[in-house]
């Protein structure tokens, strides 16, 4: 077996309580995460698309890579959620992403990944331990909240020994407490707002926490006492003594940053404990996911937002007083529900409250009371209504779009902007006026994307860069040749990063290589391989004199470590081209058609406020340039659709795969498959 990988997936069938194994081996070329999630869902559940999220037929798998478990950096740990989720609008086949330490204990375990199926015909929950694994009732456990399940299981399993005491695990022992991934009552309730939960990680994306419900899965603990083999152990510490020089240097850092901006300087700096926006408050340290070098959670002196990072610690820009966000925070976490959703919702709603249309005794009738939005009251009854379907949570724990499409509200209030959701149901996360490469590869996806790649070398970088005299000088010329240098294979196309609306941007050709781009390098790369987002790709780095990161070098430099390969990083890119075509034949057998790849009204026709510059090429040079003002041409970007489905080989009126673009990647049972469904994309 390559090194890496223990060489056996295990497969769970809840309707039967049965327990069978898959051969890594014949997955073992997509590397791990989402390449195998999506093999494995072809070949377990495609020949029945469509069906619903709910249905015992979906298939669902919590996948782990080759460097699961291993001390490449930030790639220990990540954990790859794949299956139809419940939360897009219309439903897809869709993906989420947890780190913490899951995935770790599942290879210690013995197991390369979990593939769950079926429907159990009462809540259980399953215990692994090591290679023992049993179904056990999780009655008791139903009701509880996701931190109360875990801490009950960590009782039934190691017997109530204190953190970092020995106990028994089968025949071996360990100081761990098992892993747990559980729901709480939101996903009990089939809340498509539900999230799996880990520790105090979340899978947040698909609303995976309502599938696990439909299936009366409560938890799935894992605890495991044995190790990973490594194929060239001496290499992959030499690559790791490398890679310390991207790596923030603490006693002589080159790129420091103001403690008041940290959140924002922190993936360029690579500063531990940065991705938490309340680090200036109070005294705390870094807190972070198994073997990650750059940790973006903390632990605070008073409790207050631990480990809550990102748009969880971002839930203070709508509270009132300081503790609120933060116990807000402990609160959603515990329901096993998602923030990003509920926080864009409390803003939708205060809307329409002030429009008269929400609120005790108008049309859209509620006892929320929108005096106290921001406090912790607030967010409480909020949060629990949509957890327990009570009041207008039972249309909110839909989604907010969903709930707009009840309301008749979806048309109106996307196009107006009042509901910027400019995808498949989902909120804007960034501006898909302004960042393209976001808005464009959302919705020629299933979700949003959440992938930083672009917007960390470009809008971040940018951004830093114009705020304070004392960062270094980059012009627009020399960031859009380092940055293009490195993307392989398409490398030195500096026009790939034009932002202007002229003939090399948005709507060129040049931009359908950087989205085509973009999507091989995280199919394979970040999301099966299962590098950080947060970490990788790097095109730019403030610890270096030349400013310059990581890739392509360090992504196959611990592939072949690990594994005793030896692949290139267009290798993987061809790989990542391989998984994101296997998807698109997925998202094909469930109805996709090119005329559902529009974004929403307002991105159309109502101009950003955004003001956050980026690489233009205009009148024969390069500059930074505002996109303030701009709204995206839905003509024009009709147009682009074209050019980037000829640039992938799909069926230009469809965008459906063609049969020779399969067969090139040894996807002729794919091809066999859209054909037989009459789905297959024209020659």
């Amino acid at each position: 077996m390559t090194g890496g990988y223990t060489g056996k997936i295990l497969r769970l069938n809840l309707t039967n309580r049965s327990m069978t194994t898959l051969d890594t081996a014949k997955y073992e070329e997509f590397g791990g995460g989402l390449g195998m999630g999506t093999a494995i869902f072809w070949d377990l559940a495609a020949k029945d698309l469509p069906f619903d999220a709910y249905d015992p037929r979906n298939v669902v798998t919590l996948m782990g890579s080759a460097f699961t478990g291993t001390a490449v950096p930030s790639a220990g740990s990540r954990c790859e959620v794949n299956g139809v989720g419940s939360f897009p609008m219309p439903i897809w086949f869709t993906r989420s992403n947890v780190g913490g330490r899951f995935s770790a204990q599942m290879k210690y375990a013995g197991w390369d990944g979990i593939v769950i199926e079926g429907k159990a015909d009462k809540p259980v929950w399953v215990n692994i331990i090591n290679d023992k694994v049993t179904f056990e009732d999780a009655s008791k456990l139903w009701g509880l909240g996701t931190i109360g399940t875990q801490e009950e299981i960590w009782r039934m399993v190691t017997g109530n020994a204190r953190f970092g005491e020995w106990i028994k695990a089968g025949d071996a022992y360990t100081t761990q407490r098992p892993a747990v991934m559980c729901i709480g009552p939101a996903g009990e309730k089939l809340s498509r707002l539900a999230v799996l939960l880990h520790d105090l990680n979340g899978a947040g994306h698909g609303g995976f926490g309502a599938v696990w419900g439909s299936k009366n899965l409560k938890a799935v603990s894992v605890i495991g006492t044995g190790s990973t083999t490594i194929a060239n152990p001496k290499a992959l510490m030499d690559a790791r003594l490398w890679f310390r020089n991207y790596s923030y240097d603490v006693d002589a850092p080159v790129l420091e940053a103001p403690t008041a901006n940290m959140g924002l300087y922190f993936p360029l700096n690579r500063r531990p404990g940065g991705g938490n926006l309340s680090s200036v408050i109070e005294p705390s340290r870094p807190q972070g996911c198994l073997g990650c070098p750059m940790p973006c959670r903390l632990r605070s002196q008073s409790g207050y937002g631990n480990e809550a990072s990102c748009s969880e610690a971002g839930l203070r820009s709508q509270a009132a007083d300081r503790p609120s966000p933060y116990m807000a925070c402990d609160l959603i976490q515990d329901l096993g529900l998602t923030t990003y959703d509920l926080s864009r919702g409390v803003t939708w709603l205060t809307a329409l409250n002030k429009l008269g249309i929400v609120g005790p005794g108008k049309k859209i009738d509620t006892d929320l009371d929108f005096t106290k939005v921001g406090k912790y009251e607030f967010w409480e009854k909020y949060c629990r209504q949509i957890a327990y379907r009570e009041g207008i949570g039972a249309d909110l724990a839909e989604g907010p779009a969903r709930a707009a499409v009840k309301w008749g509200r979806w048309q109106e209030d996307t196009d107006s902007g009042l509901l910027p959701y400019p995808h498949w149901g989902i909120p804007q996360h960034y501006e898909p006026r302004v960042e393209v490469e976001w808005g464009y590869g959302s919705i020629l996806g299933d979700r949003d994307i959440n992938e930083h790649s672009l917007n960390f070398a470009i809008y971040w970088w940018v951004s830093i860069r114009n705020s304070t005299k004392e960062l270094p000088f980059m012009t627009a010329e020399k960031l859009v040749n380092a940055v293009s240098s490195k993307m392989v294979p398409y490398q030195g196309d500096p026009f790939m990063l034009d932002y202007s609306e002229g003939p090399t941007g948005i709507y060129s050709d040049n931009r359908a290589k950087t989205i085509a781009w973009h999507r091989h390098y995280t199919s394979f790369w970040t999301e099966s391989m299962l590098y950080c987002d947060w970490r990788f790709p790097e095109f730019v780095n403030g610890n270096r004199q030349d400013f310059l990161g990581f890739t392509p070098e360090a992504e196959p430099k611990f592939y072949n470590a690990v594994t005793g390969k030896n692949i290139t990083f267009a290798d993987g890119m061809e790989m990542g081209r391989k998984i994101w075509n296997l998807r698109k034949a997925i998202w094909t057998l469930q109805g996709r058609h090119r005329d559902q790849e529009v974004l929403a009204g307002y991105v159309y026709t109502v101009p950003t406020t955004s003001d956050w510059p980026g690489p233009v090429y205009e009148n024969g040079q390069w500059k930074y340039g505002s996109p303030k003002g701009r709204t995206l041409n839905k003509a024009k970007f009709e147009e682009w659709k074209t050019k980037f489905y000829a640039f992938e080989g799909w069926d230009t009126s469809s965008g459906w795969p063609k049969r020779k673009t399969l067969e090139d990647l040894g996807l002729k049972n794919v091809a066999d498959a859209l054909e037989a469904k009459g789905k297959l994309g024209k020659a």
